[in-house]
């Protein structure tokens, strides 16, 4: 866990490099002071109107106590385990079946589940599921894909600046800014490097919410059987191609929404659901030896 920690934190300071140097390529030093701007008044709208941009794009309403109390027991009992405060509960009528968590902090957030989730999975699978989005709730992991998302965002706004620059000129006499070519090619390659970036965040926070998931929840092969069925699904029962919301959003997602196919799995936003699944049963393996 200090690992994907650790690891994340130099992915965010590798996209903040990425964005201050193009910032620098533009104006110098005027142009990363706008480039930071630039990203943190992003980050901030994102950080308060996130939650409910995403749970209003999916006409998520909230999830009839009366109905699913048994849903509202799980996720109380896993809170209090994990020493954090009780989410809003809200439901997708959508047969896709699928979770997402979301919010700015504990205090502020949200779980969100779909029908078709809750009539796949049975009681100790959908608690992995839920454990997993409580996980990411706890870690403070919507915050953090908020913000790599953000900042990947700027660094291809800020890049189409710089391809401007390229062929127009910027005013500015040094070496760097009189090749266009090279600014062009630096215009080219840093929005793929900074995706590139921000799915290496994502990926790395899926694990870290399996492991903590798997952990608070004391069930290992329950949340791996649940991500088996849910993969499983994806690839042959999901009617969401071609939907933008899945695809705008699919980091959000306990699941990636689409079936992976060759070397596009460079670019999901999650994690192999083999090596996942395989993460967990080996960590069943050592709750057993303890």
């Amino acid at each position: 866990m200090i690992w994907n920690t650790i690891k994340t934190a130099v992915f965010l300071a590798m996209l903040s490099g990425l964005l201050m140097l193009i910032g620098s390529l533009i104006g110098g030093n005027s142009g990363v002071l706008f480039a930071f701007i630039f990203s943190l008044i992003m980050n901030g709208a994102l950080y308060f109107w996130s939650d409910r941009m995403v749970l209003k794009m999916y006409n998520a309403r909230p999830l009839d106590r009366a109905q699913f109390d048994w849903v509202y027991e799980i996720v109380a009992g896993l809170c209090q385990q994990m020493s954090m405060p009780m989410p809003k509960l809200y439901l997708i009528n959508t047969p896709v079946a699928n979770a997402f968590a979301t919010g700015r902090s504990p205090s502020h957030s949200a779980v969100a589940v779909t029908a078709g989730l809750l009539d796949l999975l049975d009681r100790d699978e959908l608690r992995g599921v839920l454990a997993h989005e409580l996980s990411h709730i706890k870690n403070r992991d919507v915050l953090i894909a908020t913000i790599a998302a953000t900042m990947a965002s700027a660094i291809g706004y800020v890049a189409y600046m710089l391809r401007y620059a390229a062929f127009w000129g910027n005013g500015r006499r040094d070496r760097e800014s009189g090749n266009p070519f090279f600014m062009l090619i630096v215009a080219m390659l840093m929005p793929i490097a900074a995706t590139l970036l921000q799915l290496a965040i994502s990926r790395s926070r899926e694990y870290q919410a399996d492991e903590s998931a798997a952990s608070y929840s004391h069930d290992p092969l329950a949340l791996a059987s649940a991500l088996e069925k849910l993969h499983a699904y994806v690839a042959s029962a999901h009617p969401q191609h071609g939907d933008p919301r899945y695809a705008s959003t699919s980091s959000l997602f306990i699941v990636y929404p689409f079936a992976q196919n060759g070397w596009l799995s460079l670019f999901m936003t999650h994690p192999p659901m083999s090596e996942r699944i395989k993460r967990l049963r080996q960590q069943h393996e050592k709750m057993l030896r303890r």
